[in-house]
């Protein structure tokens, strides 16, 4: 496989208050390294807060790492799947779509051909001209989704974004989303479903505490990462099978 992209020992921290003209340095990962090779779909496991979503947004270009560097070994373009990417309250919901679109990259042509096909995925269609501070959180969600699978870069970076909505409607997203990853593209995929990252990755990379614990193999990887988990949790005195 042909390497399209490199971190190498990136870091990014946050400045919080720590009082009066006083601030704190917040590492959300430090020091992390890995390569990402074309045509693979590779997943990041972690704990909430382990960095996952940080590594996502400098793999996209949103946010710039403090430390380290991120070398591009081709050209290409990436979109980050994310149900988190927000909508405007007060526009409605076809204005939220064009928005959206453009966000992640869709030329505004594009997303006009593609609309009807948008709505009735997220089966919107007697509302979408509505504002969207009056649809359910369940309802963004589904056209949030909606939107997102649409775009259609070099790079897709899936932040949990599978298996939104009721039922049915977490059946058909997840079917969707595992339709798109196996189209021979280069995805980084974070998700906490075992089944998913054995069922679609090549390769694991677990983060934890913003660092590169190990990578390899999906199922060894998930079963380090479970005993790890384990160990934590009979030692805090929690109930390790959480």
């Amino acid at each position: 496989m042909e390497r399209i992209l490199e971190l190498q020992n990136v870091g990014v921290c946050y400045r919080n208050r720590a009082g009066f003209l006083r601030t704190r340095l917040s590492w959300a990962v430090r020091d992390v390294s890995f390569d990402l090779m074309a045509g693979e779909t590779l997943g990041l496991i972690g704990s909430n807060g382990a960095g996952k979503s940080t590594i996502l947004r400098v793999i996209a270009g949103i946010i710039q790492p403090d430390k380290g560097r991120v070398v591009r070994h081709a050209d290409f373009t990436a979109s980050l799947l994310a149900l988190q990417v927000g909508f405007v309250p007060y526009l409605t919901g076809r204005e939220n779509v064009f928005l959206s679109g453009i966000v992640l990259g869709m030329p505004k042509r594009e997303i006009t051909r593609r609309f009807d096909d948008i709505v009735a995925f997220a089966e919107l269609e007697e509302v979408i001209d509505n504002p969207i501070r009056t649809y359910s959180v369940g309802m963004k969600a589904r056209l949030g989704f909606a939107v997102s699978l649409q775009a259609d870069p070099d790079v897709l970076l899936v932040d949990e974004a599978m298996g939104v909505g009721d039922a049915a409607f977490r059946e058909k997203s997840t079917n969707a989303m595992r339709e798109k990853i196996r189209s021979n593209k280069t995805v980084v995929l974070v998700s906490h479903s075992d089944s998913s990252i054995r069922e679609l990755c090549n390769r694991v990379v677990w983060i934890d505490h913003g660092q590169v614990a190990d990578q390899g193999a999906p199922v060894r990887m998930l079963d380090k990462y479970r005993e790890r988990m384990g160990v934590r949790k009979a030692a805090s005195g929690e109930d390790a099978t959480a």
